[in-house]
């Protein structure tokens, strides 16, 4: 077959094999040497799994023998590393836990291979999911196939390199402040942030219980809406049968249904949040979404959202000591295999007094109080349209601190738009719109209440028709001054 199948997206590689047009082995024997060409360089997908044609040949088989063969048979798709898939190395880019293999596969995962999905293997993240970065002791550095000079975000950040570099039709990531979004962002591709508990997070790293249950998810990200949509439905449960067919159908035939729905919504399009200023390419995206929205038949309305500007400052509060607690044990008696940020959060927590318990039951009657006043103010205007953060993919010598519109501003600051989608657990998703004028792509974010997701999807599907196209970045991205690799 003469076409490039690792360009086609999740709906179509499942209509393709469906209608047997191609097959399951033929598509997964173009990713693979795809991984193992042009992806070696960028260092996105660190561990294969052994048995990836064996996996597409139970597909061929579940396809031919005319069987319900499910919404994903044959689609082949990668898993960050902080999520266990059996069999598979599972390090979250920790040096502790290098030699790990996973016993069985997260329930995220399980329900992709139930769906009929192909795991061609694990993706790269920052250590620990710590950062905004993908580099970690284990397995080095994840460079962005739109400029290697430049990070792919984080800290699902190979996943985002691995969907924008056709390494993989789409990527399981996870979500903490703002992980799957940020990275989608920084590498043109679409990323979605599920409300919390709508899909299973067990089998993750750093383990989400306690305040990162609050605000933590695990999604896909994907190169259209269309496809975060498909895979959503089966992450959640939602999308549980079928075959290819009957599904690939329904996601074009619903598409004139959805966007009628959206006619007269109401809809909120701000800027900036009150922690940092946001760059010019920020703002016009914005701008960009919220035209297409009004031109679609919604509603602009001039109000800002209550509470978006202490979201951010209230997530790292409480979810600091937590981190710091988690690192302080994950490296106790073996510090010296803790990486740089690990090693910068042991060393100031050793000399913090953590929060009392009468002080985190105040900040979590303060969040609840917030989102609750949030929600109602959201029945009314149902979608929010901001940055997802103040610039686009910062270079690899930039990851503490980020330079925006002549002020020098930390990292963590610099993406408070994400972070307040999480404190909120608001599903989000994020859309690249247009590009900076070095050709970086820039996205902007859409976030609903929870329960008005298909709402969410319509309205994102408006702003990607809309949105300038995102060029496709090169085999040889740009190498603007020495690569440290």
């Amino acid at each position: 077959m003469s076409r490039d199948l690792t360009s086609e997206t999740v709906v179509r590689l499942a209509d393709l094999m469906a209608r047997r047009e191609a097959s399951p082995v033929e598509v997964a024997e173009a990713f693979l040497e795809r991984v193992g060409g042009a992806g070696r360089r960028l260092n996105a997908v660190v561990t294969l799994a052994g048995d990836v044609l064996e996996q597409a040949r139970a597909a061929e088989h579940a396809l031919t023998k005319g069987g319900a063969a499910g919404p994903l048979c044959g689609v082949p798709l990668t898993v960050k590393d902080t999520l266990d898939v059996r069999a598979l190395r599972a390090t979250a880019g920790s040096a502790v836990r290098s030699e790990r293999v996973a016993e069985a596969d997260a329930p995220a995962v399980a329900r992709l291979r139930a769906a009929g999905a192909v795991i061609l293997g694990k993706t790269n993240c920052s250590e620990l999911a710590l950062d905004y970065t993908t580099e970690n002791p284990v397995f080095g550095r994840t460079l962005n196939p739109h400029d290697h000079t430049r990070t792919p975000g984080g800290s699902s950040g190979g996943c985002a390199a691995a969907v924008a570099a056709r390494l993989t039709a789409a990527s399981l990531g996870s979500d903490l402040v703002g992980s799957i979004r940020i990275p989608a962002h920084f590498c043109g591709v679409v990323g979605f942030r599920p409300a919390g508990a709508s899909v299973p997070r067990a089998g993750h790293t750093p383990p989400v219980v306690g305040v990162y249950a609050l605000g933590a998810s695990v999604g896909p990200l994907a190169r259209t809406v269309a496809d975060a949509r498909l895979l959503y439905g089966v992450l959640s449960g939602e999308v549980e049968g079928g075959t290819n067919e009957g599904i690939v159908a329904g996601v074009g035939q619903a598409a004139q249904d959805r966007r009628g729905r959206l006619l007269g919504v109401r809809f909120c399009a701000y800027e900036e949040e009150g922690t940092a200023p946001v760059s010019d390419e920020a703002r016009a995206a914005v701008g960009s979404a919220a035209r297409a929205l009004e031109e679609a038949g919604l509603v602009a309305v001039g109000a800002r959202p209550p509470h978006v500007e202490s979201g951010a400052g209230l997530w790292l509060a409480l979810i600091s000591q937590a981190t710091a607690r988690f690192v302080r044990e994950e490296f106790a008696g073996r510090e010296e295999l803790a990486g740089p940020v690990a090693r910068a959060l042991i060393r100031r927590g050793a000399g913090e007094a953590g929060e009392s318990a009468d002080e985190l039951r105040a900040t979590l009657e303060r969040r609840e109080v917030m989102r609750a006043r949030l929600l109602g103010w959201m029945e009314t205007t149902r979608l929010l349209i901001a940055p997802v953060g103040a610039v686009a993919a910062f270079r690899h010598d930039e990851a503490r601190r980020v330079e925006v519109a002549g002020q020098s501003v930390n990292t963590f600051r610099a993406f408070a738009h994400a972070q307040v989608f999480n404190v909120f657990d608001l599903p989000a998703i994020a859309v690249p719109v247009n590009r900076t004028k070095e050709g970086l792509p820039v996205g902007v974010q859409l976030a609903a209440r929870p329960g008005d997701e298909a709402l969410l999807f319509a309205a994102a599907e408006v702003v990607e028709r809309a949105a300038s196209a995102v060029p496709r970045p090169a085999d040889n991205a740009p190498q603007r001054g020495a690569n440290p690799l």
